[in-house]
């Protein structure tokens, strides 16, 4: 698992004053980001290998409003992989309150063709940690 830590903007705020839905995906975007360099994988270099990560599902359940200048810690848990496919799993809280949960699906793809292609090693059986 990985913790990564994003504070919520004023732009990301509706008329309520509550972070929209749709702000969420960019955070979860930084925090598996953040994990990959964590576990010594920058996607800078993913991608330099030749492979791009690509989104192809996510779902976010919403516990509790998030609100401008928040600070959400955002938990980072990878699942196991399928050939081509793996889940990350996320837990955003705001102190001791969980705030949301949300699940990613990524398939790894050739980055000069678009196919898909094996999981990197490195990548597989959900059990790395920084």
């Amino acid at each position: 698992m990985h913790n990564a830590r994003v504070r919520a903007r004023f732009a990301e705020t509706d008329a309520m004053g509550v972070v929209h839905h749709a702000a969420y995906l960019p955070w979860l975007e930084e925090a598996r980001v953040a994990y990959l360099r964590a576990i010594g994988h920058p996607y800078v270099e993913v991608r330099a290998a030749g492979i791009d990560i690509a989104v192809i599902e996510v779902a976010v359940r919403y516990l509790a409003p998030a609100r401008f200048d928040d600070e959400i810690d955002i938990d980072v848990t990878l699942g196991a992989a399928t050939a081509a496919r793996f889940p990350i799993s996320y837990v955003l809280s705001r102190g001791t309150e969980t705030i949301a949960t949300a699940t990613t699906t990524h398939a790894c793809l050739d980055a000069a063709t678009g196919r898909p292609v094996r999981v990197p090693a490195w990548l597989r059986g959900g059990t790395l940690t920084p």
